[in-house]
């Protein structure tokens, strides 16, 4: 058509189960007003859609997509037969398989295409998808680098594609009432916001040992490990996405895995900018497995007017005010602490604490931010009017750099300066060099786009 009620947190496992069943159930109707690229009527035209990387995350956004009639699963592509076959077969009379995502960009008639790859992959992929004209559905994080993030940005903007990041959290209505009470004024000043994510995976992690020459039967771990650093096969690493925040160079550890959804909050609800310092702290302390992601992370992010932190722990699961038992869970929350009074939040409860009697007789803000039809519906919608979806590159380089930068400071092992207005590292050479990542030849990281 175009060119170009369970309890929170969340665990993904959890996400991707739920998200196969109720895609495929809910029932939803999009009223289309809009033109597509070719400035055919939208209402009658077909998208067809391509997905790369065929595992938990990626069925489940493609099991949301095909939930609208509209769509037609036109071309699948995983380096891993095992996972690809299935998909293939699903769709047999309109589905062509491939191995390589390159091909896959060239299929003739493409419009949009899912990435679901583990996230050392998202960059790249999403920038030659854009530069195919394609629209991109990319999960989350949507990079893992500073370099990468301004460039998967800007690669969006100059090629037009509509794009949205696989936050899918952001879609809730939760969060968006959440956003209006925050922006209601009845906090206060808020000078601090606190997020965190815990769960508790020492001292064994994913086990020690299991790393092997024995590659699965139709598996290209070449292409699997791709632009990132070889590392031996381990079959814990492609279990699902939940195992690849053990290793650093395939996911950048677990507060580029988690952090997106949690700090996606008060970015939006506060219309947060860049920060202008990153401090982090955090090491691989406890968990001895094989992988070597830090099970530790603290991070402090200094706004104009506020400071935002982040606690990561997989090495205990102690949740503050959120602790609803004292059983080793995974656990999240965010607290927006103002003048008037504190909110604590997570994915699906609140409470608000307040000083004393200086929030007496407010009321709650009528609710005023529309629901989202789905993150994935939304975004097909978007394909159609051709305006972005609520978490396209634009707005979610906010909550992607941050995050990067963070993991980068823990690194160095220093404070990271950042001018928001020219989106460069102050006064720090080797951070700054850092920010952009060396691929593994043959590939190469696509510098045109800084």
């Amino acid at each position: 058509m175009k060119s170009n009620k369970k309890k929170s947190p969340f665990s993904r496992r959890q996400f991707v189960k739920s998200m196969s069943v109720a895609a495929m159930a809910a029932p939803f109707t999009m009223n289309f007003s809009g033109l597509s690229a070719k400035g055919v009527s939208a209402p009658s035209d077909k998208i067809n859609l391509g997905i790369i990387g065929c595992g938990g995350l990626g069925k489940a956004n493609l099991n949301a997509c095909v939930a609208h009639p509209d769509v037609v699963v036109t071309a699948a592509c995983d380096v891993w037969k095992e996972r690809l076959d299935p998909i293939v077969e699903r769709f047999k009379k309109t589905c062509t398989g491939y191995t390589d995502y390159r091909e896959l960009l060239r299929h003739k008639g493409l419009d949009a295409v899912i990435i679901a790859t583990p996230a050392h992959w998202h960059a790249i992929q999403a920038i030659e998808a854009a530069e195919a004209g394609l629209d991109i559905y990319l999960q989350k994080p949507m990079t893992m680098h500073l370099g990468e993030s301004l460039a998967v940005r800007n690669a969006i903007r100059k090629h037009k594609n509509i794009c949205q990041v696989g936050t899918q959290i952001h879609s809730g209505d939760h969060y968006r009432r959440m956003v209006e009470l925050v922006r209601s004024g009845n906090l206060g000043d808020i000078g601090t916001v606190r997020t965190f994510f815990v769960m508790n995976e020492a001292p064994n992690g994913i086990g020690l040992g299991n790393n092997t020459k024995n590659i699965p039967k139709g598996m290209d771990w070449d292409m699997w490990v791709g632009p990132a650093e070889m590392k031996p096969f381990n079959p814990n690493l492609v279990k699902d996405a939940f195992y690849h925040c053990f290793w650093m160079d395939y996911s950048g550890g677990w507060t580029p895995g988690m952090a997106p959804h949690i700090t996606d909050l008060p970015i939006w609800a506060l219309q947060l900018d860049y920060p202008t310092e990153i401090s982090a702290s955090g090491g691989r302390f406890i968990i001895k497995d094989d992988g070597d992601a830090y099970d530790n992370h603290e991070v402090i992010w200094r706004y104009p007017n506020l400071t935002m932190t982040w606690m990561q722990s997989s090495s205990n699961s102690y949740g503050f005010d959120f602790l609803r038992g004292q059983e080793s869970k995974r656990r999240l929350g965010i607290y927006f602490h103002g003048s008037n009074g504190t909110l604590l939040t997570d994915y699906d409860t609140h409470q608000v604490l307040p000083e004393g009697d200086r929030m007496k007789g407010m009321q709650t803000p009528a609710p005023s931010i529309a629901s989202s039809p789905g993150h994935e519906l939304e975004w097909l919608d978007c394909i159609k009017t051709r305006k972005q979806p609520s978490c396209n590159p634009e707005y979610h380089i906010k909550v992607d750099a941050p995050i990067a930068l963070s993991v980068l400071s823990m690194k160095l092992g220093r404070s990271i300066k950042f001018d928001p207005a020219t989106e460069k590292i102050v006064g720090d050479a080797e951070a700054a060099r850092l920010a952009i990542p060396e691929y593994r030849a043959p590939w190469k990281f696509p510098a045109k786009y800084l």
